[in-house]
């Protein structure tokens, strides 16, 4: 019940996300991408930071450690893919950003040893063929960013595995592990918007709404959860629910602004459906059972 609890959790936190990316891309157009990860990471961390300090006055050094790693990469993700869509479309930033889904097993198995099911194997398939056609529309061309939308997948592959393997230890507290890692990407976020010679600390009465909207629910709700239900569920099947992001991007899109999905971009989401039914939804024997029947049954 802990899975399907944080199934259904991270699928809603997913929603979220596909949701306010419709808002966050207008928002953008007014002011620089990292002003406003600034004011968005800043605000979400002051509003956590005494709900943190309320709910735990310990706070071991070792979660302090956690969560600066959890931000630095969190952070390196939305560096990544900004400066991918400089050099390489959308569409192809989508695609390898999501490219994650495959990264996550691999660099699970490699990094922490972690097993991946048949099941998810499959559903890793079927999710990334869907992320192609979704994202493409069926065409590839190569440009030079996508190096760096891919490495944008990889930090997001790191993110996720990290998170799980944090949120899972003893002395770890997720409200604290949350509040470091947003505190983290807010002051880098910070540096880089000075570093790019924008000021930080400034009044946009035009983005305010969205700035409200990601900052409680994208941001402080959407961390807490995953932070909180990535103790109950692999890696993998997070980084498969995260595939639907896209979906709800498009279908709120063409609920708000009338963008069209198109032909290959249903066929994507079908798939992607698909991958996660097949990875989440359909039972699976447990590896170790099987070697045991198997070795009765000689």
């Amino acid at each position: 019940m802990k899975k399907i609890r944080a199934g259904i959790l991270l699928l809603i936190t997913t929603f979220f996300w596909g949701v306010t990316f419709t808002i966050v891309k207008d928002a953008i157009r007014q002011v620089d991408v990292f002003v406003f990860l600034s004011q968005r990471f800043l605000a979400a961390f002051l509003i956590l930071l005494p709900i943190a300090m309320v709910k735990t006055r310990r706070l071991p050094l070792q979660t302090v450690k956690h969560g600066i790693i959890l931000g630095v990469l969190l952070f390196a993700a939305y560096a990544f893919q900004t400066v991918a869509l400089k050099y390489t479309s959308a569409s192809n930033t989508g695609f390898l950003t999501g490219l994650n889904v495959v990264f996550v097993p691999i660099m699970g198995g490699f990094f922490f040893g972690q097993a991946v099911s048949g099941n998810v194997k499959w559903g890793v398939l079927l999710s990334v063929t869907g992320l192609f056609f979704l994202c493409s529309n069926g065409a590839w061309v190569f440009n030079n960013g996508d190096l760096l939308a891919t490495i944008c997948g990889g930090c997001v592959a790191l993110h996720l595995l990290y998170t799980s393997e944090f949120a899972r230890r003893a002395d770890s507290n997720v409200f604290w592990l949350t509040t470091i890692q947003l505190g983290t990407v807010a002051l880098l976020s910070i540096l880089a918007a000075k570093g790019n010679g924008n000021a930080v600390f400034v009044w946009y009465p035009g983005i305010l709404w969205t700035l409200v909207i990601c900052v409680l629910v994208a941001t402080v709700f959407a961390f807490l959860v995953q932070t909180s239900m990535q103790r109950f569920i692999s890696p993998a099947h997070t980084a498969l629910i995260f595939c639907s992001e896209p979906v709800f991007a498009a279908l709120y899109a063409y609920w708000a602004a009338s963008e069209r999905l198109g032909f290959y971009g249903m066929i994507g989401a079908l798939l992607i459906l698909a991958g996660m039914i097949v990875a989440e939804a359909l039972p699976e024997r447990n590896p170790t059972e099987a070697v045991l029947q198997g070795a009765e049954a000689d």
